[in-house]
């Protein structure tokens, strides 16, 4: 992670609707379903204890970028302060 990185959270992609415009894109934060494995170590419930709550909507017009991203899939999103 890029040490200038204030926060990183884990997503998942709940939908994808097609708009007027390209896709509309929602989030919400990971949590652990399912087993544990025996360890009881999951990346999903650690990222879980420090930001269990998020829901994040984007709105994409790139048709480049159209059909790419799919419910289920989990990312990455890292907060950088931009500047002025």
């Amino acid at each position: 992670m890029n040490p200038e990185t204030a926060m990183r959270a884990k997503l998942k992609l709940n939908t994808v609707t097609r708009t007027e415009y390209g896709e509309k894109l929602e989030f919400s934060a990971v949590c652990k379903t399912g087993a544990y494995p025996e360890n009881g170590l999951d990346e999903d419930n650690t990222f879980a204890k420090f930001s269990p709550s998020a829901d994040f909507t984007i709105q994409v017009n790139n048709p480049a970028l159209f059909g790419k991203f799919n419910p289920g899939q989990k990312f990455y999103v890292d907060f950088t302060e931009a500047q002025a």
